[in-house]
């Protein structure tokens, strides 16, 4: 009886995988004869694809919308911020020709195309200094050849060191504002004092080779750090040349008038490269 029921067991197993292969089978045999997919797998296809199509219709409708109205925005701030920097440009520009027209009218009402602060500037290289006059002259690598003439200003390291005495055609010799020649040509210059008043004076130099402040037309003193310029009144030097600032203030050796000690503010002890300044004259 237990034989019996196991072969009985063994015969259902196989009878089940006998069903099973003959579905496979047939179901591998109906796709192939297939021309085409089934009726309802089709149906269900078609549906999917209309169903996407009607979702991402609107979808990318909406999207592109939104990103127009991005562009827009973005184009409007950049519009706005255009018409600014426009309006901004031609205040500007009417200011400044205002300003250049008035200008303009102030020179005609003077009489005068020029003013004291005008001037052109060349460079040049310094080729040669003399060890026994080093604090008196030097010599360049421009002369009438560069449109030079004597008595031009020249600075160096941001302030004047000198003028030119002797201009050839294409060489020119610098007179140092430390030269001790007591018939050296000086500079005219002028300083503010605390008080407001400009004073006016020139360059002179003590022993030592120290600048000094001399012959103010004021009683007023200079502080310390003034700054001292040209005043453009003693011939071809143009007016604001920089000559240095104020370092001491004492008294003469007699005692009886201030003594105005001048730092130079150019480069004296070794320029090698210098700038000649012209005068524009009227």
């Amino acid at each position: 009886m237990k034989k019996f029921f196991q072969n009985r067991k063994m015969l259902s197993a196989l009878a089940t995988v006998a069903v099973v292969a003959a579905l496979l089978g047939s179901t591998v045999t109906l796709r192939n004869n297939l021309n085409a997919p089934l009726f309802v797998q089709r149906l269900g296809n078609d549906l999917v694809s209309v169903g996407s199509r009607i979702v991402s219709a609107p979808v990318a409708w909406l999207s592109d919308g939104i990103n127009s109205i991005d562009d827009l925005l973005n184009a409007a701030s950049e519009n706005d911020h255009l018409k600014k920097k426009v309006s901004e440009l031609a205040q500007v520009e009417a200011r400044n020709a205002v300003l250049e027209k008035e200008n303009k009218q102030l020179k005609a009402a003077a009489g005068i195309k020029k003013t004291l602060t005008s001037y052109t500037t060349t460079t040049a290289s310094v080729i040669s200094r003399s060890s026994d006059s080093w604090s008196e002259q030097l010599t360049i690598n421009k002369g009438k050849n560069a449109g030079f003439k004597k008595g031009m200003a020249v600075m160096s390291g941001g302030g004047v060191i000198g003028r030119l005495t002797e201009v050839d055609m294409a060489t020119s010799k610098v007179e140092l504002i430390t030269t001790t020649d007591s018939s050296a040509n000086r500079f005219a210059v002028q300083a503010v004092s605390s008080s407001g008043k400009t004073l006016h004076g020139i360059i002179s130099v003590q022993s030592g080779g120290v600048l000094t402040f001399t012959q103010a037309s004021s009683s007023s003193k200079l502080a310390k750090g003034t700054k001292v310029y040209t005043s453009g009144l003693g011939g071809v030097s143009p007016k604001g040349l920089l000559i240095g600032t104020v370092s001491e203030t004492t008294k003469d050796s007699f005692g009886l008038s201030d003594l105005i000690k001048i730092t130079p503010a150019g480069n004296l002890s070794d320029p090698s490269v210098v700038t000649v300044v012209q005068r524009s004259v009227s």
